[in-house]
Formats: structure tokens, sequence, C-alpha cells
């Protein structure tokens, strides 16, 4: 059997308060490859922006891989690796009994990795990781074009001469 593909993806949400309008980004990188995604939100939250990059990221990918989340999100990070099963056993509840916030995303990111081998591994944000700033660049980026075309015209309407 081959080898599975290496790919490393770095991950990264971003929020304009919180909750807010929020954009995330994923760069996919594998050998030589490069992909890039991005998205936003009108009305979300930075914890929510930063599962959704990690779960596009784990989508694009249409072959099993061994994949390497970069992440500077401990919430995404320990979630993954700790909290996940505890909160499977519990039915979906915290050790205080109160529903997991983000069980959606945290449900359709366990089954997005079943079929990779993933290793989440934490980077410092805003420390001058290349791959993680340049995913911040990207997230932010995202709100900005978002919030440009819920600025714009209203779909159906267009300039021009009157009646």
């Amino acid at each position: 059997m081959p080898p599975w593909p290496e790919v490393v993806a770095a991950t990264d949400g971003a929020c304009r308060g919180n909750p807010g309008p929020g954009g995330w980004a994923a760069i996919l990188v594998s050998g030589t490859h490069e992909r890039v995604l991005t998205g936003a939100e009108p009305l979300t939250t930075n914890n929510r922006m930063e599962l959704t990059a990690a779960l596009e990221a784990l989508r694009a990918l249409k072959v099993p891989a061994s994949v390497t989340i970069e992440t500077d999100s401990r919430y995404l990070l320990d979630g993954m690796t700790q909290w996940l099963a505890g909160w499977k056993r519990n039915g979906w509840r915290t050790a205080a009994r109160a529903p997991v916030r983000n069980a959606d995303l945290w449900q359709a990111l366990e089954a997005a990795a079943a079929p990779h081998r993933v290793r989440w591994c934490w980077v410092k944000g805003h420390a001058g990781h290349p791959r993680n700033e340049r995913a911040d660049r990207l997230a932010n980026a995202a709100i900005d074009r978002m919030l440009e075309g819920l600025a714009g015209p209203s779909p159906g309407c267009s300039a021009g001469r009157n009646g």
C-alpha cells in the first residue's frame, strides 16, 4: 500500500466582536502544492471560526492523508485531543453537565478527521510563525470581503437611469 500523502494545514479563525463578523482560513500544503481556503459569517464567535477552519481543511482532502493541523487555538487543540471522548461519553455534556458549546462543529470535525491520521499542533499566535500569520491575514481578509459585500447594493438593484 502506498504511503499516505503528507499534508500540513495551517488554520486560523478571526472575529470582530465576540460574537460578531468572523472569518476563517486554511492553508493546505502537500509537497509543492498549496491550496488556500477561506470563508466568513456575519454573526459568529472566534471559537466557531477556529473550528470551521480545521473542519474545512479536513473536508477539502479527497483521499486519506497524514495531516498536521497547525492551530493557535488551545480550544480546538484541547477539544480534539483531550475533551472529545469525555463529551461523547457524557452525551455531549461537559463535566458540569452543561451542553457542549459548538457540538455541531465538534461532531463534524470528528467525522471529517476519521479517514485521516491527524496530528494536532499548537503554534503561538501572533508570534511570527509564517503560516499562522498568513492564515490570520487571510481570515481577516475574508471578513473584509464579506463586509464589503454586505455594504454593497442589494440584489436586484442596478445603477443607471431613473425609471
